[in-house]
């Protein structure tokens, strides 16, 4: 353990935080760019019609379209050198990451939206408040998603644990290395996942006093 502690008491916290910010960079572009393509699509699905249609179908299709896929597709199907009208459009490693979870960002910020106008426009503005958790826990969703820029080289929080560990000279070290990085990456992260449950719970609670008082 002290063997441990000496080879990780030099970069390890200082490059694993700027991984972990890396991390949260990619989950805010994901969640801007899911805001915007998502509530969009809500306003369709609720127009009903063709729009509505369309928009069903782009979520439906959203839903089942894998990251890592999407993520290797982008990555293949975009030229290194590709421009536009003389303008560098060539992805970097963290939008690549970023547009790979745009489908499941806009597909859940679209459910979110629809269940926030369906609240709206039966007067209950606690319910329709449930939108803001929704989307901040889609968002820490996409913090532990974006570890999938692991797979293409971004040096994120997974990452920085998974070269540390390849240094270590034992099994135990790496395993004691793995435990640290649950502890520094999941533990945070689970906390936020408990404050937002309760926040949805308590506006839940008040919605449903909204509905029973207008009914």
């Amino acid at each position: 353990m002290t063997s441990l502690l000496e080879r990780l008491s030099g970069d390890f916290l200082p490059t694993f935080l700027a991984g972990m910010a890396v991390n949260f960079e990619i989950a805010s572009i994901a969640i801007a760019l899911g805001l915007a393509l998502g509530l969009v699509l809500a306003l369709g699905r609720l127009a009903g019609g063709v729009a509505g249609g369309i928009a069903d179908a782009a979520v439906a299709l959203m839903r089942a379209a894998p990251t890592f896929v999407v993520m290797f597709f982008l990555l293949n199907a975009v030229p290194r050198d590709a421009s536009l009208f003389g303008v560098p459009i060539a992805l970097s490693g963290i939008m690549t990451v970023a547009l790979s979870l745009l489908p499941y960002s806009a597909a859940y910020v679209s459910d979110a939206g629809v269940d926030a106008l369906r609240h709206l426009r039966g007067g209950s503005t606690q319910g329709a408040l449930l939108f803001l958790p929704n989307v901040t826990r889609a968002f820490f969703v996409l913090v532990m998603s974006s570890s999938a820029a692991a797979a293409i080289g971004v040096t994120e929080g997974i990452t920085v644990i998974l070269r540390h560990a390849e240094q270590l000279p034992t099994l135990g070290d790496r395993l004691v290395l793995f435990a640290i990085g649950i502890v520094l990456f999941g533990i945070p992260l689970q906390v936020a996942f408990m404050l937002i449950g309760l926040v949805q719970r308590r506006l839940g609670r008040a919605a449903e006093v909204t509905d029973e008082a207008s009914a």
